[in-house]
């Protein structure tokens, strides 16, 4: 197993850079998401890109080459202890071939996104880097949660309070046991999405998985892709975290049930993290251990240092 690489915690006055690496960034929404950071004590920085959008592919903020840029030189900055994706989107897939994650993730920095950041969690976490899947810096409606800003701010600052990562929520047993592993995965699109690429990295541990819009019937095809890939070989457990905004919430379990039961493993569903106002920061490449009989995930170390 690759050597498990975690970041320095935060503390007040350190320089956090927000990145863009997906889509556009509305001024607002960022103003409102950082003043939690600034409350905590940082300073925050946003990089040239991240409020700039494409001229003809306007659901991306910016050119590739702008975006990877800045998110490389917010990376490699020693200035900064942070760099916070400011939204999801669409785009991250499209500038990775811009960066070398080898060299990214030589740099042990904290790095927080979710959703279509995920194609970024998965190459460095491949590479041993833990990284934070959680609230983004102009995501309002999760920084105003004050579940998930208080989950979120525990994680960065004061991470070894975290003891249970499904807590205060809590999560339903669908096959009952216990697994250890490193905790991987994130959005569900996302994860299918890098199959056959240069940056898919089989998970070998506990997975999440999330997503938003996806129908029945497309989660079934994305689950399929990843069943016939043998994505699931090596995963010892499954949480299954929020489905948002599908056609049928009962027809979506129903297909994770349906599609993921046979494998076996210990797997819970209904745990607060995705797209909901409610998203539990969790820590991905960090060796935990699930109950899924118990219904909780418990970090098997501090997530930061």
């Amino acid at each position: 197993m690759t050597d498990v690489r975690r970041p320095g915690r935060l503390q007040p006055g350190d320089r956090v850079a927000v990145v863009a690496p997906a889509g556009p960034l509305k001024a607002e929404r960022l103003e409102a998401g950082t003043k939690y950071l600034v409350e905590w004590g940082l300073e925050v920085e946003v990089m040239p890109s991240a409020l700039a959008r494409h001229e003809q592919l306007t659901y991306l903020a910016g050119g590739d080459e702008a975006r990877a840029a800045d998110f490389q030189k917010a990376w490699l900055d020693p200035g900064f202890a942070a760099v916070f994706c400011g939204r999801g989107g669409y785009g991250v897939q499209r500038m990775l071939p811009l960066l070398d994650l080898d060299e990214l993730a030589a740099v042990e920095k904290v790095f927080v996104g979710f959703s279509d950041i995920t194609a970024l969690h998965e190459g460095l976490n491949a590479r041993g880097l833990v990284t934070i899947h959680g609230p983004m810096a102009a995501a309002v409606e999760q920084l105003g949660d004050e579940t998930g800003r208080d989950r979120l701010r525990a994680l960065l600052f004061e991470p070894e309070t975290v003891t249970d990562l499904l807590a205060p929520n809590g999560a339903r047993t669908v096959i009952p046991g216990t697994a250890e592993g490193r905790l991987l995965g994130g959005n569900l699109a996302l994860l299918a999405a890098s199959l056959g690429t240069p940056t898919f990295a089989r998970p070998s541990g506990i997975v999440v998985l999330e997503d938003i819009t996806e129908d029945g019937y497309r989660v079934d095809r994305l689950l399929t892709q990843l069943l016939r890939a043998g994505w699931f070989e090596e995963v010892t457990g499954i949480v299954i975290g929020d489905f948002s905004d599908s056609d049928d919430q009962g027809l979506v379990a129903d297909v994770m049930h349906e599609r993921l039961e046979p494998l076996g493993v210990p797997m819970v569903e209904s745990a607060a993290i995705g797209h909901e106002d409610t998203n539990l920061a969790v820590p991905l490449g960090l060796p935990v251990r699930l109950d899924a009989t118990a219904g909780t995930l418990t970090p098997l170390m501090s997530p930061l240092s």
